[in-house]
């Protein structure tokens, strides 16, 4: 069942829409995304924790939800904007419809709004405060208010939040042979808020993976003898993630191969002694053109983060390897001294191109090569 529904911003801009999903009423910073597929993914990233998506392309819900493409065990992102919802979804895959499945992890939609307007308020703008909510449930000048009065992500530690309570390990490879590596060495996943496909490449390439809580000591994981050290995507500010460096910064020092993605890669350049930055409005979406500095290809990516690091506080130890042709934003390092890198974007592809997978199999040759000695 449909409801009224609309959008505050923290300026005082309201859309009003048809609500579907939880009736409820939501806050959190409003971004867009680009990708013409995967929503299902998209809505179920740990990253987009404290976030409201407003999707670009103009149907959503045409391939309802499937058992296999999850990010993670819930929808993380706070609510959902879209121009047009499709209730009656047509796919062979689909086991339920995009409603359905908001309504069973009690979040807010909203459709009937004009998302190029959206988009291009944010890109004039930027990412902005938002309540999302059933008109029923708030009125508009409380709606505005309570925009106002959230606190940003600046700031904002939500890797541990998201993180699993309890270690696991993970050995299920990609959709939908589900390989796994001929060989396996001890492989440590820092949860800082994984989705799902990243573990199933790194299954993949250097077989099972132990998947562990954000705060895990640097101690415990080297009573574990680990060839190689994984630094997931997350959600947040990575700066207020001072257990995380402080770790990342004992790793580097043992030389254990490091890969990391998103916030791992923020993390990764932090705890090296670079900067990060809150960008103006991120960058979302599946199909960012990023450069590799020395071979000069182009390939096409998946992003999804709004923090970055900052280029010119690199010091002499870490080189670039890749930036986004958007904006010549920083997109992936590499150290000089020791056997560590990062990339910004999502390589793991889910939604999105696969160009830049051979980041895992970098990593792979990394640790069969540390495991030798």
């Amino acid at each position: 069942m449909s409801f009224k529904a609309m959008i505050a911003f923290e300026d005082g801009t309201v859309f009003h829409g048809k609500g579907f999903g939880e009736e409820k009423y939501e806050v959190g910073e409003l971004v867009f995304n680009t990708s013409m597929t995967g929503y299902q993914e998209i809505i179920t990233d740990p990253s987009y924790k404290k976030q409201i998506i407003t999707f670009t392309h103009p149907h959503i819900g045409n391939t309802g939800i499937n058992d296999e493409d999850n990010e993670s065990r819930m929808i993380h992102a706070s609510g959902i904007v879209v121009k047009n919802f499709c209730e009656k979804p047509s796919n062979w895959r689909s086991s339920n419809t995009l409603e359905e499945f908001l309504i069973k992890n009690k979040v807010i939609a909203i459709s009937d709004i004009d998302t190029r307007e959206i988009t291009s308020i944010l890109r004039e703008k930027g990412a902005m405060n938002c309540c999302i909510a059933g008109s029923s449930i708030i009125s508009e000048d409380k709606a505005i208010e309570a925009a106002k009065d959230f606190s940003g992500l600046k700031g904002m530690d939500l890797a541990k939040i998201v993180s699993t309570q309890s270690n696991y390990n993970w050995n299920e490879g990609i959709w939908p042979e589900n390989n796994t590596s001929n060989t396996s060495y001890p492989v440590i996943a820092y949860d800082f808020g994984i989705k799902e496909n990243i573990l199933r490449l790194l299954t993949e390439h250097v077989g099972e993976v132990k998947v562990v809580n954000a705060e895990t000591s640097y101690e415990d994981i080297i009573k574990l003898s680990p060839k190689g050290i994984f630094l997931s995507n997350g959600p947040g500010d990575p700066e207020p993630c001072e257990y995380a460096i402080e770790n990342i910064k004992k790793f580097l020092d043992k030389n254990i191969p490091i890969f990391g993605i998103c916030l791992g890669h923020q993390l990764l350049a932090l705890a090296g002694g670079a900067d990060t930055y809150k960008m103006k409005f991120g960058h979302h979406g599946a199909n960012h053109p990023v450069q590799d500095i020395k071979t000069k290809e182009v390939y096409i990516t998946s992003q999804n983060h709004g923090f970055a690091v900052d280029v010119d506080t690199l010091p002499s130890n870490i080189e670039v390897t890749h930036i986004s042709l958007f904006d010549k934003s920083l997109q992936g390092i590499e150290f000089t001294d020791t056997p560590a890198f990062s990339f910004q974007g999502h390589p793991e592809a889910s939604p999105g191109p696969q160009e830049i997978q051979n980041l895992f199999k970098k990593f792979s040759l990394m640790v069969k090569e540390y495991a030798k000695t």
